[in-house]
C-alpha cells in the first residue's frame, strides 16, 4: 500500500530535527574547544643535549671565579663537603671555588652589587660541576632508590650546571652571615622547595632573589628556589675538577 505525504512529512521533520541537533552538537564542542584556549606547552627539558667533553685547557680558558669578580660573595660549595644529600663529597671537587662562564660570572657580579646597596648579599651552594659529579649523583640515586629524582626533574643526567651555566644560592646579611629564611634547606627535593610553594616572609624572601637574578639575565628554577640558569654563546660540557 502507498503512503501519502501525511506519513512522509513527520519523518522528514525528525531528520531534519535530528540534523539540526548534530550540527549544534558540533558547533558547541567546537566553541568549548576554542574558550580551552591552546594546549600548555610543556616544561623545557632539565637535561641539556648529549654532547662531547671539552679539553680542560678549553675549560680553563672559559671558566672564572666569581670571586675574583665579587669578593665579597660568600662561597659554600657543598659537594666538596659531606655536607649534602649524598652524604660525602663528589668527585671532581678539591676546593672550596665557585666558577662560572665568564657572561654568567659577570652577571652574578652585578647581582652581588645591587644586593650589597640593600644590605643583602649571595651565598653561593654550588656553581660549576664536573661530568664526573653529575654521574656520581646519578649512581646514587640508584644506590639509594631514588630514581624518582631524575624522573621528577631533581637531579639531572646531563646538568647546565657541568656548562658553568648554573648556580645554587641563597641570601644573606653580610654583617652576621645569617642565611634569609627560605623554608627549606638547599637540595630538598620535595614541592616544598618549589619556588611559588611559600607564604608570608618565606615568599617575599624567595621573590627578592628571584627578582634580584632575573633582572641580571638569569632564569629560575621553579622547583628549586635555590636554583637559576644562564644562557651563553656556544655552551660546552666540562670535567676539569674545582680547584
Amino acid at each position: 500500500m502507498g503512503r501519502s505525504a501525511k506519513d512522509v512529512l513527520p519523518t522528514a521533520g525528525v531528520l531534519t530535527l535530528r540534523k539540526a541537533l548534530c550540527i549544534s552538537a558540533a558547533l558547541l564542542s567546537v566553541a568549548c574547544t576554542t574558550a580551552a584556549g591552546p594546549p600548555v606547552p610543556a616544561p623545557a627539558p632539565v637535561n641539556t643535549a648529549e654532547t662531547a667533553i671539552a679539553p680542560d685547557r678549553v675549560a680553563d680558558s672559559l671558566l672564572v671565579d666569581v670571586q675574583s669578580l665579587a669578593p665579597d660573595l660568600v662561597v659554600d660549595m657543598r659537594y666538596t663537603t659531606a655536607n649534602n644529600f649524598t652524604g660525602a663529597p663528589l668527585p671532581g671537587y678539591i676546593a672550596n671555588r665557585a666558577y662560572l662562564r665568564r657572561e654568567a660570572a659577570a652577571a652574578l657580579s652585578r647581582v652581588q652589587r645591587a644586593l650589597r646597596e640593600r644590605g643583602l648579599g649571595l651565598k653561593v651552594f654550588d656553581a660549576y660541576r664536573p661530568a664526573r659529579a653529575t654521574e656520581a649523583m646519578v649512581d646514587w640515586t640508584a644506590r639509594a632508590n631514588r630514581a624518582d629524582l631524575l624522573r621528577d626533574g631533581y637531579i639531572a643526567s646531563r646538568s647546565r650546571h657541568n656548562l658553568g651555566l648554573a648556580i645554587d644560592l641563597t641570601l644573606i646579611e653580610p654583617a652576621t652571615g645569617r642565611e634569609l629564611e627560605m623554608g627549606t634547606e638547599f637540595d630538598t627535593f620535595s614541592s616544598a622547595a618549589h619556588t611559588a610553594n611559600a607564604s608570608g616572609a618565606i615568599a617575599a624572601n624567595r621573590q627578592l632573589l628571584k627578582s634580584a637574578m632575573e633582572r641580571e639575565g638569569f632564569a629560575s628554577y621553579d622547583q628549586e628556589w635555590w636554583h637559576f640558569s644562564f644562557s651563553g654563546p656556544e655552551p660546552l660540557r666540562f670535567d676539569v675538577p674545582v680547584r
